[in-house]
């Protein structure tokens, strides 16, 4: 059994583009237009700001049209959601993507329940959530399908394998454990109530952390072999030479856990570049789905 095996999501989601790509240029000969990915962003937060400009990179280099919608913070509910029905209803649109979090005078579950399922490529729908909790076809969370497509590739077939999510939240926990389950695993879910936290994750053959706090998972937690999937981002502060300066770490110390489990992602460069990339998928799949194409086998 190997160790510390470093799992490279930035290599795995330039592969994701380029295939959406293909998967692209296949619909415009088909369709006779490129897929529309719409993104709103209200306000000036500097982060969703480099954010939006990413996607919209991104999303003209593997071959869609890119639409961005900035409005003011001071924006109100009802023109915000004036401004999702006519997207709903434009038919260059195949995905909409409002970019979160909102200012607190909007009611962010107002706005995700105002997007079209079909056009939904966040998968935050409820009707998107509940698909994918009754098995049916659904557009999935970014983030949660790109640790799937990471884990099936690292391990392949999931069948029987013992998973532990850490966390809960409906943008990655819940979804997470629903693909986990689809893929014929045996799934908990923990998170801040659970009882002996290390004790249940020590049962698992994977490991998806999704909390939010800097590397609280920690090396005899885990079983040997695990894989672990390190889904947090958090930027924490030291110093060096006598300068303060920040650095970006996981929810998983990597420098133990990395001793131990036979694959894992790193922060930065792990699950964060899938989900741009599973973004685009989503994108392309909805397209398809909306001109009432198949999508070519393999495609993605």
């Amino acid at each position: 059994m190997s160790i510390g095996k470093i799992i490279d999501g930035k290599a795995f989601a330039a592969g994701l583009r380029e295939r959406g790509a293909e998967g692209v240029a296949a619909f415009v000969d088909q369709a006779g237009r490129k897929p529309g990915l719409a993104v709103v962003l209200v306000g000036e937060d500097p982060a969703s700001s480099v954010y939006v400009r990413s996607k919209g990179k991104m999303t003209v280099a593997v071959g869609m049209d890119s639409f961005e919608f900035k409005r003011p913070a001071t924006i109100g509910q009802d023109d915000l959601l004036d401004l999702i029905e006519e997207l709903n209803q434009d038919e260059r649109v195949d995905g909409i993507l409002v970019q979160l979090p909102l200012p607190d005078h909007i009611d962010e579950a107002a706005v995700i329940a105002a997007i079209d399922p079909a056009k939904d490529v966040d998968g935050f729908h409820v009707v998107n959530a509940g698909r994918l909790a009754t098995g049916q076809e659904a557009l999935v969370p970014c983030t949660p399908m790109g640790c799937i497509m990471l884990l099936k590739d690292e391990l392949g077939d999931l069948s029987g394998k013992e998973a532990v999510v850490i966390g809960r939240s409906n943008i990655v926990g819940k979804p997470m454990a629903q693909l986990l389950l689809a893929e014929n695993a045996t799934v908990t879910i923990a998170h801040s109530r659970t009882s002996d936290l290390p004790e249940v994750v020590r049962r698992a053959d994977i490991v998806v952390a999704a909390v939010g706090r800097p590397e609280m998972v920690k090396a005899d937690w885990l079983k040997p072999g695990a894989v672990v999937i390190d889904v947090g981002i958090n930027r924490i502060e030291e110093s060096a030479n006598g300068e303060p300066k920040t650095r970006l770490v996981g929810d998983v110390d990597f420098a133990s856990v990395s001793q131990v489990a036979s694959a894992i992602t790193p922060v930065p460069g792990g699950v964060g570049p899938m989900t741009i990339a599973v973004l685009l998928r989503n994108t392309l799949v909805a397209a398809y789905r909306n001109e009432g194409l198949d999508l070519p086998e393999g495609a993605l």
